[in-house]
């Protein structure tokens, strides 16, 4: 057994930990050497209290720096959970021919789009399909106070959500099922307006009134902000047939009356097999309709995402190097301050390995220090961005700091404390004589 299949075999745990360890050994080892033989702690202390102020400046700008890149990096991948997490329910969509990313954000993650609509022999394939447990349609376009209204069957609104947090599903045409955001309790009754936003016609739909019956569970997706109602009803409020034969029971949901189906803009559909769905996918590919895995498409753009997570890694090692730079230049003008100091002890008989202990430990104190902070405002900053994000796009995320980020701050700082060296080294090149002089 090589070395590599001997890593492969360790848990996800130890591989992360081992590789934490070797980005941080070369700080570690370079501490080793330095601080070998000798203990300038008390003299570096002393100069921590002495420069307390510039001190604390050096050790924000780091902590800042390491904190923006931990925080992009860890809000990156929360996105990226949060993102799949909301269209985990939607295993095959239907739609007209078209763009797959266009079809994935209005569908699945509600963003208002002018769609064309299937009829309703596409819809009549999909069922008369053996495999098929699930063929629900999904009609979108109107809202009320913001929140979209969604026209679908009790069978996808089960599925989307599972059990209801309270009420029950609708069951007749003006009866609804609110997503469990909407400021909408178990008894209100509500008018759609027809659009979504600024656009939307409060007058259209004066004369349907909807009666909320049911709250969906939080599902972490922005249907927690929809409305769910018999698509029946989106049909009917739009005047068109009602998808139902003559002498309809009102028992909403399929079987559907094919020659009086009006269209929808999507069909989700779920297979009772896994390669059923590949089936069908393959099936519904063709010149008047388009079937696509919301999952395939989203990792596309996540593929996107991270050769973009990539760039903003090395943005921020860029840019914590940078900072570093920076703060390692300002030591250099606190070296020239202390330098009389230094140069008295070594007139007393003091090392010169002694006084580059003492500069070096100097700075690598602020860089641990700064980096050790940053790590506190990278999860404080992805808490924050989290909320926020969660406000504005309602997908739900919940982004914390993981190993990646510890590994990006272990490189930091083996880096910064190497780097340090080159302060440290410019006090053995100072005129001893001169410095006690001055």
């Amino acid at each position: 057994m090589n070395s590599l299949d001997l890593w492969d075999r360790l848990p996800a745990l130890a591989q992360d930990g081992l590789t934490f360890l070797a980005l941080l050994l070369p700080a570690l080892l370079v501490g080793v050497a330095v601080m070998a033989g000798h203990r300038p702690l008390a003299l570096v202390g002393a100069m921590l209290r002495r420069f307390p102020f510039t001190n604390a400046l050096f050790v924000l700008l780091i902590a800042a720096s390491v904190g923006l890149g931990v925080g992009l990096i860890a809000q990156e991948r929360g996105l990226r959970i949060g993102t799949a997490r909301a269209a985990e329910k939607f295993d095959l969509v239907l739609a007209a021919p078209g763009s797959e990313i266009t079809m994935l954000l209005a569908a699945v993650y509600l963003q208002p789009s002018d769609v064309p609509l299937l009829g309703g022999d596409v819809y009549a394939e999909v069922t008369e399909n053996p495999h098929v447990s699930i063929a629900a349609p999904i009609a979108f376009g109107d809202s009320y106070d913001g929140a979209p209204v969604i026209g679908t069957t009790p069978d996808f609104a089960g599925h989307l959500a599972g059990p209801l947090a309270a009420g029950r599903m609708f069951a007749t045409e003006r009866e609804a099922v609110a997503g469990a955001r909407v400021p909408l309790a178990i008894g209100d009754e509500f008018t759609p307006a027809h659009g979504v936003g600024a656009s939307a016609d409060e007058e259209a739909h004066e004369h349907a009134h909807f009666t909320v019956v049911g709250r969906m569970p939080m599902t972490g997706s922005p249907w927690d902000r929809a409305i769910l109602v018999p698509v029946e009803a989106v049909w009917e409020v739009h005047g068109l047939a009602d998808g139902h034969a003559d002498g309809w029971s009102g028992e909403v949901g399929p079987p559907f009356d094919m020659a009086r189906f009006p269209g929808t803009p999507a069909i989700l559909v779920r297979a009772d097999e896994l390669w059923a769905n590949y089936a069908l996918r393959s099936e519904f590919n063709r010149a008047d309709v388009m079937a696509f895995f919301p999952g395939a498409v989203l990792a596309g753009l996540h593929n996107i995402l991270g050769d973009v997570r990539q760039a903003m890694s090395l943005l921020a090692v860029a840019t914590q190097v940078l900072v570093t730079a920076g703060v390692l230049a300002g030591l250099l003008v606190l070296a020239r301050l202390t330098a009389q100091r230094l140069a008295l002890l070594r007139a007393l008989g003091a090392p010169a390995r002694f006084a580059f202990a003492v500069v070096w430990g100097y700075a690598a104190s602020l860089i641990v220090a700064g980096a050790i902070l940053g790590v506190g405002v990278g999860y404080g900053a992805t808490i924050a961005l989290s909320a926020i994000i969660t406000e504005r796009t309602d997908i739900l995320v919940t982004a914390r700091l993981d190993w990646p980020e510890l590994h990006l701050v272990a490189g930091f700082v083996s880096l910064t404390l190497l780097l340090a060296l080159l302060p440290a080294g410019a006090t053995l090149s100072r005129d001893i004589v001169r410095d006690l002089r001055a």
